[in-house]
């Protein structure tokens, strides 16, 4: 698994809600694919995918959504775990993911070639696990699709280097090479919601529009930043210069929590990622996240997630994709809910 990343905490508020989406494993899949062609994606409980179109075009497919052309440039990125559906045509037959053959070229690396011999597409599949603790009031914002395409985006030259970059390093068994790509996942995915972050209406509403207010932005922040302080609505308020009540009242309009349920669900988040990442003894994670106790600390947690801090850090201990299941000969790696 990928250390997380430690670039300096940016200074505005939205740069914060992008630092906070940590990509933590990746699996990427070049489809050549023939048409007719149709692939029935699942949902993959807690793990996002991207589909980036290289050659050729083909239809993506969300239900309740009205299908979506790609086209060379094209990336749409399902953050949800949503089943969904790409194929040539909207008449195309569709198979199920995982009963399509693929060529395995590495643990995070498979090729398939799929179709009935037709127009040919080439697409770039990608299957990436955020960090859902720390990102999770950011990631429920997120819409069903997001969907760039690079000629509709002055600024989208970013797209064509890093495919580039994330095709080459997939290809070549070299040392690093699955940091580096998680890096160039990181970069994908991040990319793409900042350029949802900065055109979508929907992205100025609730928690995302709290950060851009000027004061409780200001307060959201000083809470991310140092979480374990002794914070108080009192000390928040002054933090921001307004008074306790109206500090109070606007916080909750545009958060939807009070100050101190916000304090305390930002800590335990930050603190269910921090067990699984590190041996620090349970006392000192407990200073860490501004608990006197240990005790304290290992009732908010169960409160808050229905199990023990211990328990949490030995469930953290399996990797990714053993928990999407075992790798199943042809077939690539198959979650367990769709069974081995």
């Amino acid at each position: 698994m990928a250390e997380p990343r430690t670039f300096p905490a940016p200074s505005d508020q939205l740069g914060e809600a992008l630092h906070l989406l940590q990509i933590v494993g990746t699996l990427y899949c070049r489809a050549e694919l023939t048409a007719p062609w149709g692939i029935d994606l699942p949902g993959l409980d807690g793990l996002m995918m991207f589909h980036v179109v290289t050659a050729g075009r083909c239809w993506l497919e969300v239900e309740g959504y009205e299908p979506r052309l790609l086209q060379p440039g094209s990336l749409a990125l399902i953050p949800h775990s949503t089943p969904h559906r790409l194929r040539s045509d909207l008449d195309a037959p569709s198979e199920p993911l995982f009963d399509i053959p693929v060529e395995l070229v590495s643990e995070r690396y498979e090729v398939m070639r799929f179709g009935g011999g037709g127009e040919q597409a080439h697409v770039t599949c990608g299957v990436v696990e955020p960090d859902h603790a720390s990102a999770r009031r950011l990631i429920a914002q997120l819409p069903e699709v997001l969907h760039v395409d690079a000629w509709d985006d002055g600024d989208a030259s970013w797209l064509h280097s890093t495919l580039q970059l994330m095709t080459r390093e997939a290809a070549a068994l070299r040392p690093g090479g699955e940091m580096v790509m998680t890096r160039l996942a990181d970069v994908l995915v991040v990319q793409t919601i900042r350029a949802w972050l900065e055109s979508a209406p929907e992205a100025r509403q609730g928690w995302l529009a709290a950060l851009r207010d000027e004061q409780v932005g200001r307060a959201l922040m000083a809470i991310h930043r140092d979480p374990g302080a002794d914070w108080g609505v009192d000390s928040l308020a002054r933090e921001v210069g307004m008074s306790r009540s109206a500090f109070s009242a606007r916080f909750a309009d545009l958060v939807g929590d009070s100050v101190m349920r916000y304090v305390a669900d930002w800590r335990m988040q930050l603190a269910r990622t921090h067990l699984g990442r590190s041996t620090e003894p349970l006392s000192a994670v407990a200073r860490r996240y501004g608990y006197q106790s240990e005790s304290a600390f290992s009732r908010a947690f169960k409160r808050a997630f229905g199990t023990a801090p211990g328990a949490v850090r030995q469930e953290a201990t399996t990797d990714w994709r053993t928990r999407r299941g075992p790798a199943v000969e042809g077939k690539g790696w198959v979650p367990e809910q769709v069974g081995a």
